[in-house]
C-alpha cells in the first residue's frame, strides 16, 4: 500500500513540477526586461546598495538617463519635421 501511495504522490509531484516551468518568459521576454533595467539604470545596483543603485554610479546613471531623453526627444522631433509620405 505505501508503495502505490509514494507512486501516485511521486507522479502527481513530478505534474506539478512541470506545470511550473511550463509557464516561465520566453527569452524575449527576459530579453526585453535586461534592456530595460540597463536603460533604467540597474546594471549599477550592486550587492552593498541593493534595491537601489550604488551612490558610487549615481552619477553615472543620472548622465545615461539624460542622454536616454535627449535621443528620445531627437528622434521624436525627426519623426514630426518628416514631411508625411516622403520615402527616405
Amino acid at each position: 500500500m505505501k508503495k502505490i501511495a509514494f507512486a501516485t504522490l511521486s507522479v502527481v509531484v513530478l505534474a506539478a513540477s512541470s506545470n511550473v516551468f511550463a509557464q516561465g518568459k520566453t527569452r524575449a521576454e527576459v530579453y526585453q526586461e535586461l534592456i530595460t533595467a540597463q536603460q533604467n539604470g540597474l546594471d549599477y545596483v550592486t550587492d552593498a546598495s541593493y534595491p537601489d543603485v550604488s551612490p558610487v554610479f549615481a552619477h553615472q546613471v543620472e548622465q545615461h538617463k539624460e542622454a536616454l531623453a535627449a535621443e528620445a526627444a531627437a528622434s521624436r522631433m525627426a519623426s514630426e519635421s518628416a514631411p508625411a509620405g516622403s520615402v527616405n
